[in-house]
């Protein structure tokens, strides 16, 4: 299922679908980025997961020269919080919305779909999940951080408070500073949510050590998920 409003990439399980990821690609990249990475994975088959890559619209990015590519929001400086794209933000909220509510009406419980995401994807993993009305099964952010960081005292929904995070960055990552992410980690340890946090020797990219440790978290979340179990 797919639109020309909102394209993306599908990867249907052997079985018909019983969980969903949401799995948002990086600034200048595209829904193709993470695809490889599923068989990597091992997800058993009672999980019966479905894959959604959305793909970002193309804009132009202030922080590259004013370049046009795929990018979920603007930014302007290498410190990523300062004059954040606040209108670019909660534009990218409103797809990422639009593929929950579609597995929503595909049968997939909210609770049965991870969001997940890798740099500017995974900011909005974040900043979509947390707001979210219906509790998600989990959310995974992949060498990113927290945008938007003090809005979301005030915006953040109870149904969320309590799902699992997944925060993984990579210790000489020179895109997405590791102070920033820890920062962005320790803000929302202090508003009480659960998150699992790793560091890896690597740069801003996924390695086999993250790839075991996302498969592990997915499995745990996915089948507990897909077998009714808590």
């Amino acid at each position: 299922m797919n639109n020309q409003q909102f394209p993306a990439i599908e990867i249907e399980p052997q079985s018909p679908a019983l969980t969903s990821i949401i799995w948002l690609h990086g600034l200048g990249a595209d829904g193709n980025d993470f695809v490889p990475i599923i068989p990597h994975l091992n997800l058993p088959p009672s999980c019966a997961t479905r894959f959604i890559f959305p793909h970002a619209p193309h804009r132009p990015v202030t922080i590259n020269n004013g370049a046009v590519m795929p990018a979920w929001y603007d930014i302007s400086a290498a410190g990523f919080t300062q004059r954040e794209d606040n209108e670019g933000i909660r534009s990218a909220e409103t797809i990422v919305r639009h593929f929950i509510e579609q597995e929503i009406n595909r049968g997939i419980a909210p609770e049965n779909i991870v969001l997940a995401g890798f740099s500017q994807g995974g900011a909005l993993a974040l900043h979509t999940g947390l707001r979210y009305e219906k509790r998600l099964a989990g959310i995974m952010a992949l060498s990113t951080y927290l945008p938007l960081q003090l809005a979301l005292k005030t915006e953040r929904e109870a149904a969320n408070q309590q799902t699992p995070i997944l925060m993984i960055h990579g210790r000489q990552d020179s895109i997405v500073p590791p102070t920033l992410a820890l920062q962005s980690q320790q803000y929302l340890t202090n508003l009480g949510y659960c998150i699992e946090w790793h560091e890896f020797d690597m740069g801003h990219t996924v390695n086999e050590e993250e790839t075991t440790t996302i498969a592990r978290w997915l499995v745990h979340i996915l089948h507990n998920r897909s077998t009714g179990e808590s």
